[in-house]
């Protein structure tokens, strides 16, 4: 009679062991913390921080790694200044050009078209109306002014800071000047040659070094 009750317990125990297992859920954890986050969760509600928000506003003064301050506001005096006082600081080189073409194909020739004419595919498509061409008679467009509206934007145009990083603002801002001075039959941006100069007379000085040595090493011999 007793084997007949301890099978009974044994069997009963088994089923409710079994019925509680689930193959999707393991019943024991040994290292939680792999797969259960131990910090706050993205956008979460905790009672230990102000107002209960996870995501908090930055501390005051404070900017993002390696973003630089914009001086000029975004105003009609603020635009007034950058055009006549924002110079482009990079160097007019084939790569810098080349990459502000690349740069102006995917955020600017949509609307203002490859060749700054104002005829982009979302102009064709009236999608956008009265975008301008660069040529177009009594506008003052400078290299700060071109830096300055991908800033802040203007009119139908938004800004494009979130896109694209200073440099490559300024890489836009060169080409655009080059693709306003061909539609104005102007000449194109003078390229900076200091590097290469440089490089010839670095080339020269050691050329003469050598013939130096060269002369000095057959007086040696004779």
């Amino acid at each position: 009679m007793k084997n007949y009750i301890n099978i009974a317990i044994v069997i009963i125990a088994s089923l409710t062991m079994m019925s509680c297992f689930n193959k999707k859920t393991p019943n024991y954890q040994y290292m939680p913390n792999m797969y259960e986050s131990v910090g706050y969760e993205t956008y979460g509600e905790y009672e230990i921080l102000p107002n209960s928000q996870e995501a908090m506003l930055p501390a005051e003064g404070t900017i993002p790694r390696g973003w630089k301050p914009y001086e000029y506001e975004n105003s009609n005096e603020g635009k007034t200044l950058a055009t006549t006082d924002l110079k482009n600081p990079l160097a007019v080189t084939e790569d810098n050009l080349d990459e502000g073409k690349k740069l102006f194909t995917i955020y600017c020739a949509v609307c203002h078209g490859k060749k700054g004419d104002g005829k982009g595919i979302l102009v064709e498509r009236d999608k956008f109306l009265g975008v301008p061409s660069y040529d177009d008679a009594g506008r003052t467009i400078t290299e700060g002014s071109i830096y300055h509206v991908q800033m802040y934007g203007i009119n139908a145009m938004g800004s494009h800071a979130s896109q694209t990083n200073e440099e490559e603002r300024w890489q836009i801002t060169m080409y655009v000047q080059n693709l306003m001075a061909t539609l104005k039959g102007e000449p194109l941006l003078t390229l900076t040659v200091e590097d290469d100069m440089s490089m010839e007379v670095s080339e020269e000085m050691t050329e003469t070094t050598n013939e130096t040595v060269e002369d000095s090493t057959s007086e040696e011999q004779h």
